[in-house]
This record gives structure tokens, C-alpha cells and sequence, in this order.
């Protein structure tokens, strides 16, 4: 079963004015089906292996490009880095549009290489699992989060709808968000996640670093697994599990390789020290996080100790999903303060900073604003519109004379 995918219209844009698209995101994301549904059916598809030399593409780059022509999909290329040169020098004599398409799920194989060989001349586009919209097939012209950086000040009375959910939130953070769970009976989801982690390691791993011990890996992904929505600490990740903070670093690098891990820096008002306070760290996918730490069924997270690091970590993703529709995206941070306030999420966009509380509780309040109130004092001379704690309550509520509480699965 095909669901459409909120990126294809900008898919499409892209591929009518650019010669190169490359589609990068971690392994069973629909990078493939997206581009079977839609590109494949005029454009060829080649996928590569990471042993097998397709058609000797990597032992004859021009012999392999010579058959075939454009438009041409090369699915995970980072299998097959030979042909970046040769395509580099056809772009060059021909910069039509729309002649290569590229698919990659690990950022050292596709990132490194493309901005190498293909600077200027192609562009990148983020796929990641499944938004709220594309798991309830609702398919609103612009997701919310654009209404809210469009006009901050009206947002709040605009009439607002909610997603018809067909499960509880519960199990969509237990299924997590990538297309194959949407689809599986939920006794099996557990059997899914565990092979895909299995494959994950096995391979991907093993093809991106000397990690000599598989099992020593596994035990990483569960420690970082649940310490998702936290501030990044080398040394205690390190101590945890006996590792040297240099390699539990080098570590974490391999899981935000392979699209299993993504972070969020520290905002500053001085732009030096933006990048020298503690990041934020995500596990990317909520199902695999509840996996390796045994959450056996839905019902378990609310009273797991995990319930509001992970609901966090859904937001946050679902965040990040709706900003790639936008371009240029918003600049993303976190901010926490020596006192101790905090404001989870901070979009910078147009000059203006958009505070964002999120809080896993139905009823949530003016409390859960202080954060927020903090960090308009401290910088009293920047433009910061109304902020928002996003939860999952039943509707729009005002919490303080700026501040609003919204839904987590709005339209």
C-alpha cells in the first residue's frame, strides 16, 4: 500500500530545476517506494548492492552511464561511489534538469562524497518516516507548523482542527513512525523492529567503522536509546558502558550517519557560543527506542519512566519532518539556562524566535510556560512571538497572557 508523501510536490519542483536530486534518510523510510510511485514511472531505477557490482559500475562508471540513459534513478549510491566523477563531468557539458536522481541512508557514504563531486550541481532533500499527516492520509495543502511561523499573533484564534487518529498515542509511539509498522499487526511489530535493528548493526556498522565488538554496539544504541530528548554527555555515555568519551563520540557520529540519531544545538544569543553548549540528542525512531527498552505493548508507556522523554522525542521528529516542507527551513535549537529553565524547542525564522514547550500531560498549564517566560527575559531585546507548549490535549487553551497550549496532532 502507497501513501502519498508531503515532500512530492517538492520533489517534483526540484527535479524541474535541478540536473542532480539527492534523497537522503535512514534504511525503510520509502525512499524507493516514493520514487517508484512517483519518478519511476518515467525515469529508469537502478538499485546497488554493497557487494555486488551492478552491471561493473564501479569498475567501468562511463561503460554503466553510456547505457543508461536519463532520466535515471540510482538508488543507494553509496554503494557505487565511482559514478559521482563521471556524472559530475556529463552535468557539466548538459545541466538540464531532472536527469539524476540519488538515494543514500548513510550520510558519510551519500553526504561526503555529493558535496565533493557534485557542489552546485545538485540539491538534497531529507526523507524521513512518517508524519502525523501521512499516517492519517490527511493531506493539507501546508501542515500547521507553516501557519504558525506565517502569522504567530492569529494563530491561536484561527479555528484549528484535529487528525482522526486511528490509534492511541500510546501505540503510535510504540510503533514508531516507519511506513512498514503502520501496516503490521501488532503482535509482529516487536519481531520487525528487532530485525531491523539487527541489519542495521550487522551491516551498516560494519561497513562504516572498525566496531569490533557487535554486541558492545547494541548495548550503546539501548544506553543513548534511553537518554533520548536529553543534553549530550561523552563522558557519561562513556563511563556507563567502559568506553573512552572519544569513541562513545565516535559512536554516536555512526548512529547520526545512519539517520538513527539526530541532534539539536544550544541556542545563544551570542552566535560563538551556539556551538559550544551541550547539544540535545534524539533517537530517531520512537519504536525502536521502546524496543530496546523492552516496553513490551502500548499500554506500558504511560507508566514507564520513559513516557515523557519519548513523547518529546515524537514531537521533536514530527517538528522536523514538517520544517523540511519548508524552504528555506527555520533554524531549529534548544535552550537551557545554568539556572535551570529550559524551553525544549526554539525555531529562528524571519529575525523572529518561536518558543516551544513540549509536555506529555492533557491538562497542561501556566507552569508549563515558565520556561518559555525565562528565556523572554533574558532576551528582552529580541523579537520572540507567542510560544507554544505542545501536548496532547483536546484543543487550543491560553496559559498566559503569550503563551498557548496546543494539540500534538493538529492538521
Amino acid at each position: 500500500m502507497y501513501i502519498k508523501r508531503i515532500l512530492t510536490d517538492k520533489l517534483f519542483k526540484l527535479t524541474e530545476s535541478f540536473p542532480v536530486v539527492v534523497i537522503s534518510g535512514a534504511r525503510q523510510v520509502g525512499k524507493s517506494t516514493l520514487l517508484q510511485n512517483t519518478l519511476g514511472k518515467t525515469a529508469e531505477i537502478v538499485v546497488f548492492d554493497p557487494v555486488i557490482d551492478i552491471e561493473n559500475a564501479r569498475q567501468d562508471p562511463e561503460l554503466f552511464l553510456n547505457n543508461h540513459p536519463t532520466p535515471l534513478i540510482l538508488d543507494e549510491i553509496q554503494y557505487a561511489p565511482e559514478l559521482l566523477a563521471s556524472i559530475k563531468r556529463r552535468i557539466d557539458k548538459n545541466r538540464s534538469p531532472g536527469q539524476y536522481i540519488l538515494t543514500g541512508s548513510q550520510q558519510w557514504g551519500v553526504m561526503k562524497s555529493m558535496s565533493e563531486s557534485l557542489a552546485g550541481r545538485a540539491v538534497f532533500l531529507d526523507l524521513e518516516g512518517f508524519c502525523l499527516l501521512e499516517i492519517n492520509e490527511n493531506y493539507s495543502k501546508r501542515p500547521w507548523i507553516a501557519r504558525w511561523l506565517d502569522s504567530p499573533d492569529t494563530f491561536p484564534d484561527q479555528s484549528q482542527s484535529r487528525l482522526t487518529q486511528k490509534i492511541t498515542i500510546y501505540e503510535q509511539l510504540w510503533r514508531g513512525f516507519l511506513p512498514e509498522p503502520q501496516f503490521l499487526p501488532t503482535e509482529v511489530i516487536p519481531d520487525f523492529l528487532t530485525a531491523y535493528q539487527r541489519t542495521y548493526i550487522e551491516r551498516d556498522v560494519r561497513l562504516l567503522a572498525e566496531v569490533s565488538d557487535l554486541q558492545l554496539f547494541s548495548r550503546f544504541l539501548r544506553l543513548v536509546s534511553a537518554l533520548t530528548a536529553q543534553e549530550i554527555n561523552y563522558s557519561q555515555l562513556g563511563r556507563e558502558l567502559g568506553l573512552t568519551p572519544q569513541t562513545a563520540r565516535r559512536w554516536l557520529d555512526i548512529l547520526k550517519a545512519t539517520f538513527q540519531w539526530f541532534e539539536i544545538p544550544a541556542y545563544s544569543g551570542n552566535l560563538l557560543k551556539r556551538v559550544s553548549n551541550k547539544p540535545k540528542g534524539f533517537i530517531a525512531d520512537t519504536g525502536l527506542a521502546c524496543l530496546t527498552q523492552a516496553i513490551s505493548t502500548p499500554k506500558t508507556i504511560g507508566g514507564h519512566p520513559l513516557w515523557g522523554a519519548l513523547f518529546e522525542t515524537a514531537v521533536a521528529a514530527e517538528l522536523r519532518k514538517q520544517i523540511n516542507f519548508l524552504s528555506p527551513r527555520p533554524n531549529i535549537y534548544h535552550w537551557r539556562a545554568y539556572s535551570g529553565a529550559e524551553v525544549d524547542i526554539i525555531l529562528e525564522y524571519n529575525g523572529v524566535l518561536y518558543p516551544i514547550e513540549i509536555k506529555s500531560k492533557t491538562n497542561p498549564s501556566r507552569r508549563d510556560t515558565m520556561g518559555i517566560s525565562a528565556f523572554r527575559k533574558r532576551h528582552l531585546r529580541l523579537s520572540i512571538a507567542r510560544g507554544l507548549v505542545i501536548a496532547p490535549c483536546s484543543g487550543v487553551l491560553q496559559l498566559s497572557e503569550h503563551d498557548y497550549a496546543v494539540p500534538w496532532d493538529l492538521i
